[in-house]
């Protein structure tokens, strides 16, 4: 049983200058390495705010649907996910995240279409990350039985 609320940490240290990589890290020391992307005038080689982004949804997706996969019984061959986040200026003209596409494909070696087809709508509407932001995020599902 899960004992709510959890609590997740991180940690960021950035020299200065747009041109610097930084080091961000979870709280079980795992890092990774951060920079401004080339879109905002950075030099890229590392991992921005915007890609960390589109990767929690894409595999809050992923984690979802592989508990619940696990919960239903379902064994499937392969789940993959392709997104595409669209960064945009709002009706104020402020910059904003603004959509978010996933593209789908599970491959499942056999099994009722139906409830595979239900799990995946129902894995889309229990996302917690999608259900937690502003941006639009779509699915679309490419099932292979």
């Amino acid at each position: 049983m899960i004992q709510y609320p959890l609590q997740f940490t991180t940690s960021s240290q950035a020299p200065s200058g747009i041109a610097t990589q930084w080091r961000t890290r979870v709280g079980d020391g795992r890092e990774a390495t951060c920079a401004i992307p080339p879109e905002f005038e950075g030099p890229g080689g590392g991992y921005s705010p915007e890609d960390f982004y589109a990767l929690a949804i894409a595999n809050c997706f992923v984690a979802t649907f592989k508990v619940f996969a696990e919960k239903s019984k379902i064994i499937f061959e392969s789940l993959g996910v392709d997104g595409v986040l669209t960064v945009d200026k709002n009706e104020a003209g402020h910059p904003w995240l603004k959509a978010m596409s996933l593209q789908i494909r599970l491959s499942v070696p056999g099994g009722d279409r139906g409830r595979i087809e239900r799990l995946l709508t129902k894995t889309s509407q229990s996302c917690l990350v999608a259900n937690s932001i502003k941006t639009d995020v779509s699915f679309q599902f490419d099932l292979s039985v």
